[in-house]
């Protein structure tokens, strides 16, 4: 895991009482997890401020408990039946999350280190 941002990034862009009630070294380490696995290009040695502005959204997701949530799983049922005799089935697990507007903001600053840089051309020797 790399770290993108640290409790200080984090205390000053959002003051010292950000985490209120939640740990804040747990919500800087599920966020540079979170940006750790959402980026998949390599970034330069000095952070830059969007990665940060990100990491400092995702921790303060991460304390209020909202980055990494629960989800509940519904098994669901569907036959159709065309004739008398036939039918076909499918049974499939549904779920989902809302994301809150703060993680669609971290995912859009992160937007360019998350595509992978190119295509590479392999030829055979």
């Amino acid at each position: 895991m790399t770290d993108f941002i640290t409790v200080a990034d984090v205390d000053e862009a959002l003051g010292q009482g950000w985490a209120s009630a939640g740990d804040a070294v747990l919500a800087v380490a599920m966020a540079n997890a979170w940006l750790t696995a959402k980026i998949k290009r390599s970034v330069p040695e000095a952070v830059p401020d969007a990665i940060k502005s990100a990491g400092v959204q995702a921790a303060k997701l991460a304390a209020a408990g909202e980055l990494y949530k629960d989800t509940e799983r519904e098994v669901q049922s569907k036959t159709v039946s065309a004739q008398s005799g036939t039918s076909t089935s499918k049974t499939y697990a549904a779920g989902s999350v809302a994301r809150s507007s703060a993680e669609y903001y971290a995912l859009d600053l992160i937007a360019p280190w998350t595509r992978r840089q190119g295509t590479v051309m392999l030829k055979r020797v």
